[in-house]
């Protein structure tokens, strides 16, 4: 890499970090701090904002060893209309069912019932895994999956990948930027890349096989593709991300897995939602 592009790619990473989005999230969502486990050890991070009435929010899941900051643009945008948003940082658990557990243990102590979950990667599968593991006693209501996969055979790609939780951060970063498309890119793309390797962020660069499956898996899913974006589009694309998490939630406006203040939401947007769900329930009870 020309030291050119270096300097410029400093430069995009900085204008993420020095932003006024950026600064003011950070200024006025404080950062928690959570221990569900036994073992003090394990601090679920995490920032929640918006109105704290609502039940259902929505949460960022990020990829691994991430932070839960690099969704602050969904943040501001989100809470700004009225929704609760939960962005969180979950802590190292080798196992897939203490992980399930301890977010469960999580929202217990949040007293949430239920979530929507937005999952990034790695995040993805875990809410996928903990859709999973709370079947019997519902906790996902909805499920938005970025740039995720069905199982972690892709991290068995690299005689690396069971070494990631040992790395020290600067060989991490070596490896994840050897992994990514070479070829020129927009400057908010390349901003976005250097703003998450700062951050010691995996990236998925998904197969197209490992996309296939996903589609396979489910079928009656909707799907929003972005033309560009990369691997980080909550972050380069955020305002393409934010329109389509808002048209995923309105959904379930005027009903009780809302994630949004009933008070944002017009009287008009609630009668049609409200006679759609109904149309819904006539359709379900003719089968």
């Amino acid at each position: 890499m020309h030291a050119s592009v270096k300097i410029r790619n400093q430069t995009q990473m900085e204008e993420i970090k020095d932003s006024p989005d950026y600064n003011w999230f950070r200024s006025t969502v404080p950062l928690k701090r959570i221990i569900v486990d036994d073992d003090d050890s394990k601090v679920w991070s995490l920032y929640d904002a918006g109105p704290k009435s609502i039940r259902c929010p929505i949460v960022f899941i990020p990829p691994v060893s991430g932070t839960a900051e690099v969704f602050f643009q969904q943040m501001l945008a989100l809470t700004g209309w009225g929704y609760r948003v939960i962005s969180l940082q979950y802590p190292v658990y080798w196992d897939l069912t203490e992980f399930c557990d301890g977010f469960r243990k999580l929202l217990d102590h949040l007293q949430l019932d239920k979530v929507h979950i937005f999952g990034a990667s790695l995040g993805g599968f875990l809410a996928q895994k903990f859709a999973e593991f709370t079947c019997k006693s519902l906790r996902v209501h909805s499920l938005i999956l970025c740039n995720s996969f069905s199982d972690t055979s892709i991290f068995n790609q690299t005689w690396t990948a069971n070494s990631f939780w040992l790395m020290p951060a600067f060989m991490l970063k070596k490896i994840v930027l050897a992994n990514f498309a070479k070829g020129p890119v927009d400057p908010e793309m390349a901003g976005a890349i250097d703003f998450m390797v700062d951050r010691v962020f995996d990236q998925s660069a998904l197969s197209l096989e490992a996309k296939e499956e996903m589609y396979k898996l489910f079928p009656n899913a909707k799907r929003a593709h972005l033309k560009t974006g990369g691997n980080f589009p909550y972050l380069c694309r955020s305002a393409d991300v934010n329109l389509y998490i808002q048209i995923h939630l309105r959904q379930f406006h005027g009903t009780r897995h809302a994630a949004i203040d009933p008070a944002m939401v017009s009287a008009e947007e609630l009668e049609v939602q409200k006679c759609h769900l109904n149309t819904c329930q006539d359709s379900d009870e003719e089968q």
